[in-house]
């Protein structure tokens, strides 16, 4: 079955209803002339960069991170409870070191928390570095709800749903900072994919 792809580099209207954040970011052509040597992904809860990052890796035949698995890994706890134990602030700045550290790779799809997008660092950082294309897989609130229900007990965000909103509307013009942003609500995991590769002119 053949699927009608719609992306949109900024300054491109979207059909999302949420409005479309300055442009304030590499054009298409600005992002294209410097070949890409790593991927970011990011995006919302439930937009499924877990899911297609190691696909995309698979394709590319590069390697593949999650940034949270990284800092579990070397903190030795899970995250929430390094948010309990040392607040947002230290997390926020753990974690804007950890992609620092890891954006330096080559061959290399990258998959960024959720919240990480709203530190400016670490925005500016993922823009601007050469070879680094920052993707924004866009999901309407309604899929996260959808694609995470069931998860409430490693997600207490999801109970709250005016909060999440909130999340939701802060961050959303964040991700749209991307160099390019993939609508994804109606794609499986192989079909974003080949957005993605199509976007990245690797295909």
């Amino acid at each position: 079955m053949s699927v009608t792809l719609s992306l949109y580099w900024k300054g491109e209207r979207s059909n999302h209803p949420a409005q479309d954040a300055p442009m304030t970011h590499p054009t298409q052509s600005e992002a294209s002339r410097v070949p890409h040597r790593r991927i970011v992904l990011t995006g919302f809860m439930g937009s499924g960069k877990t899911t297609v990052g190691p696909l995309l890796a698979a394709r590319l035949g590069w390697s593949f991170v999650d940034v949270d698995d990284v800092i579990e890994a070397e903190a030795g706890i899970p995250i929430t409870k390094l948010f309990a134990r040392h607040g947002e602030a230290a997390f926020r700045a753990r974690e804007h070191a950890t992609i620092a550290r890891l954006a330096e790779a080559d061959s290399l799809v990258l998959a960024l928390g959720g919240g990480a997008i709203e530190t400016d660092a670490t925005r500016t950082l993922l823009l601007a570095t050469p070879g680094t294309l920052l993707i924004h897989l866009e999901v309407e609130l309604a899929t996260t709800l959808a694609r995470c229900r069931g998860t409430e007990h490693t997600r207490p965000i999801l109970a709250d749903q005016a909060n999440l909103a909130s999340r939701y509307q802060r961050r959303l013009p964040l991700y749209r900072a991307a160099h390019v942003s993939i609508p994804v609500d109606e794609l499986t995991p192989e079909e974003a994919v080949e957005a993605i590769l199509r976007a990245a002119q690797l295909v």
